[in-house]
């Protein structure tokens, strides 16, 4: 797999994962809008596993536990106020099997026995308390103080003090889903830092108020909640999100994505996009939904960078056919 490589051996989810998890290249995440743990490493980084689906470094790791009805959800929202986009595919579940314990107060777990390093499995668990529907997140500690402080929060809510305190004290944070864990080991940056290139942790709790398990944007199959995403390596950005020139090969590697685990209506509003541009036709409606005007604002985009498109039809079709309202302009790229 790797950097843009064809995508034939991923039929399956098995086959999805396995390919995935070994590509230095990918990215992954688990988390709702607002409330995210991030897994990437670096193809020099040296990697250890602690079984089967699992990739641990020095500064994180992750394990992936496939569910029998896991649905991989390949799709692309634009992003920003330029010529860019996000890519993913959400690893989906029957919103049953996706709901975690979804506690509301802070709470201690005890000792993490699931811990991706046996060195951390002494280590106490304790969940935030922030009632997101598909992630518990967690921080983990052995410091005495650090315990005490979070024994006392216990049975209250995650508040500015306690937060305070974690960031000062930098425990591992662990996400876990239905589908499994992203653990992070990396100190976590102050308010008017920057997160770290490597693996790292979300928490905006303004966006955590609205409740949401995933944008509008994203065609999430009726009855399934999002409870991963896997971020193969995209075209216009390097692992870090720095810009890179456009590389045609990872946009047929994800389009080979689309086409195997898109959404059929999301596919059907690109392939007709590409095929209108392509000879020179007027520029169609814009489609009824959030996904399906996503999906046309991308494909633009795309044809845009790519070049070969005649620039008057490409400037008719995205005069009226804007990304209003469809757009994440910090680049979350698990918001939208």
């Amino acid at each position: 797999m790797g950097d843009g490589d064809d995508v034939d051996d991923v039929d399956d989810v098995a086959g999805l994962l396995s390919a995935y998890l070994a590509d230095p290249y990918a990215g992954w995440s688990m988390g709702a809008p607002g409330a995210i743990a991030e897994f990437v490493r670096t193809p020099d980084e040296p990697v250890g596993s602690s079984g089967r689906g699992t990739v641990v470094t020095a500064r994180g790791g992750i394990r992936i536990e496939p569910h029998p009805s896991t649905r991989p959800l390949a799709y692309r929202t634009p992003v920003g106020p330029h010529e860019h986009w996000n890519h993913a595919v959400a690893l989906c579940l029957p919103a049953p099997a996706a709901r975690g314990a979804a506690r509301t107060a802070v709470t201690v777990l005890g000792p993490d026995r699931s811990a991706l390093r046996r060195a951390d499995r002494d280590a106490v668990l304790v969940d935030l308390g922030l009632g997101t529907t598909t992630v518990d997140a967690c921080v983990r500690t052995a410091d005495p103080d650090l315990l005490g402080l979070l024994h006392r929060a216990a049975g209250g809510p995650l508040d500015g003090a306690l937060t305070t305190a974690l960031v000062e004290a930098g425990p591992h944070r662990v996400f876990t889903t239905a589908l499994g864990r992203v653990e992070v080991y990396a100190a976590i940056p102050p308010p008017e830092g920057r997160s770290p290139d490597g693996p790292h942790t979300h928490l905006l709790p303004h966006v955590l108020r609205e409740g949401r398990t995933h944008a509008a944007t994203v065609p999430v199959p009726a009855g399934h909640l999002p409870c991963a995403h896997l971020y193969p390596a995209h075209p216009l950005t390097d692992l870090t999100g720095r810009p890179i020139p456009f590389d045609p090969t990872r946009a047929a590697a994800f389009d080979g994505l689309l086409e195997r685990f898109g959404d059929p209506d999301q596919w059907a509003v690109t392939a007709g996009v590409v095929r209108a541009v392509a000879a020179g036709e007027a520029p169609g409606p814009r489609p009824a939904t959030a996904p399906g005007r996503a999906a046309q604002a991308v494909a633009l985009r795309v044809l845009a960078v790519a070049g070969g498109a005649d620039p008057a039809v490409l400037d008719a079709w995205r005069g009226r056919t804007g990304a209003d309202g469809l757009l994440d302009p910090s680049g979350d790229r698990n918001a939208g």
